[in-house]
């Protein structure tokens, strides 16, 4: 067996693999990150390690688990180092990244986790927990009906959300006068800041009014807009990338050479330099995210459906389907045209940019794993720009078309499924209650709990309806040509 990736095993790593410009052994974490997934692995753990180098040691990451402890025991034996391997045709870059401190696994001690929040060292804590793990109703404000609302309301010193976290270890830090940390989302909603906030204000207000105040006056929560690929890590993955290490990696990540981070320059407690190193600190991040949520992440969902309706593995072989590809352009044309522009934005740019990057062969991005969460996804998507479109008096049969994928997908999985929702057993039974093309649409849409439904309900149906008889390819074929009616 190999020996594993370590400090004592960085003398013996290949020339041309990047390794840590710093001695890890002198970071101390100022940041706390609250899932240790494959992207944050990828981009802002990067970044840091970036700033690392330039000798500001004070910004390491004490990494959280909400889940499992499969992280932490994967990098745990490896010093918490890891491998990020970049990805490009004529070949792969490998760097050992070394910004990770410690992980911690909420569930096997949330006071523990409680506390590295609370230190006054901890200047900054950061989130990508996916949109499923911020507890909202449609219209946008706190779902108190959500399981670890309540669960975090009966027992604030073992929570299990993110805002029960959140909230008690400001109320920690509120009561040892400790000036509050500065929190980051960096997950893929709108407005991501202004969403949290508002989500921590009515949590803390259920539990005591001063606390939300406390909360809404002096705890400052920026927006960003992420983006960068970050493939599921495979075992042929590790094994390739053991191979060029000569060290096991138990948990390498494999990702693209773009990578991008645009931050709302709000931190009251400081932060570390990221400018330096190519992240965009702006007054104004909206901009940025809108053009990322509608023209990347919305194109990544279409091509995660119709790559499952059609048998595309990856979104390299799903763009590489004349077909698809045509759709996804269609689809980019309507989305980006209700952009709202400023900041120098150029949509024609950034799509050609995506087309590039999708088209990687060097990244086995599963439509399956994009696929997953469509439910929480798809409002800010496809929704949201097909209501602007409709309520200017426009058509969208390409974004319509795009929601009427992800209801024909669902409709098909296999057993087990390939890809899974938060809603699944609403959506069971939606499917379960209807037969008609509009009446299984309908239900589907009130199951998942999108807004205005009814404004777009035809639109979807008729797509929905064009694919159930006429099958996906001559559907997508159909809307391309501008024709979703019967």
């Amino acid at each position: 067996m190999p020996s594993r990736l370590s400090l004592t095993q960085f003398a013996n790593l290949p020339v041309g693999v990047d390794r840590p410009a710093y001695d890890p052994h002198t970071v101390t974490p100022g940041i706390v990150h609250v899932g240790v997934g494959a992207f944050h692995r990828a981009h802002q753990a990067a970044y840091v390690d970036a700033c690392l180098a330039d000798g500001d040691l004070g910004w390491g990451i004490l990494g959280v688990s909400l889940r499992s402890p499969a992280m932490r025991d994967a990098l745990a034996p490896q010093d918490w180092l890891y491998t990020l391997a970049t990805g490009h045709a004529s070949g792969e870059k490998l760097a050992v990244i070394g910004s990770l401190t410690q992980i911690l696994v909420a569930p096997e001690d949330p006071e523990a986790v409680i506390a590295a929040m609370a230190r006054p060292e901890t200047r900054l804590v950061t989130l990508t927990v996916t949109e499923k793990a911020y507890p909202r109703k449609p219209d946008g404000s706190l779902d108190t009906g959500d399981p670890t609302v309540a669960a975090d309301l009966a027992n604030p010193s073992r929570p299990v959300g993110i805002l029960g976290f959140l909230v008690e270890a400001l109320a920690w830090r509120h009561a040892a006068g400790v000036p509050p940390f500065t929190v980051l989302s960096c997950d893929n909603l709108p407005a991501n800041g202004a969403t949290l906030r508002r989500l921590a204000i009515a949590f803390a207000a259920l539990r005591d009014p001063a606390l939300a105040r406390h909360v809404e006056r002096d705890v400052a929560f920026p927006s960003s807009m992420v983006d960068r690929i970050v493939p599921a890590t495979t075992d042929a993955d590790r094994l390739r990338i053991a191979q060029a290490l000569g060290v096991e990696d138990a948990w390498p990540v494999v990702t693209e050479p773009f990578m991008q981070w645009v931050v709302e320059d709000n931190f009251p407690l400081g932060r570390p330099a990221w400018e330096r190193h190519g992240v965009e600190m702006v007054a104004d991040v909206a901009p940025f995210e809108e053009m990322k949520l509608r023209l990347l992440n919305g194109a990544h969902s279409a091509l995660a459906y119709a790559g499952q309706l059609l048998g595309r593995e990856t979104v390299a072989d799903a763009i590489a389907d004349p077909l698809i590809q045509c759709f996804v352009q269609g689809l980019w044309r309507e989305s980006a045209e209700t952009l709202s522009g400023g900041a120098g934005l150029a949509p024609d740019a950034y799509t050609a940019r995506l087309a590039e990057r999708f088209a990687n062969p060097a990244l086995r991005h599963r439509t399956a794993q994009i696929a997953n969460d469509g439910s929480q996804k798809l409002p800010q998507r496809f929704i949201s720009p097909l209501l602007e479109r409709l309520e200017a008096g426009r058509s969208a049969p390409h974004l319509a078309a795009g929601i009427a994928l992800w209801i024909a997908a669902l409709s098909r999985r296999s057993d087990p499924p390939a890809f899974t929702d938060p809603l699944d057993e609403r959506l069971k039974a939606a499917f379960a209650e209807t037969g008609e093309p509009t009446e299984t649409v309908a239900a589907i849409l009130k199951a998942a709990g999108f807004n205005d439904a009814d404004s777009y309900l035809p639109a979807v149906a008729a797509a929905y309806r064009r694919m159930k008889e006429d099958g996906i390819a001559e559907a997508l074929a159909h809307c391309s040509q501008g024709d979703t009616t019967r």
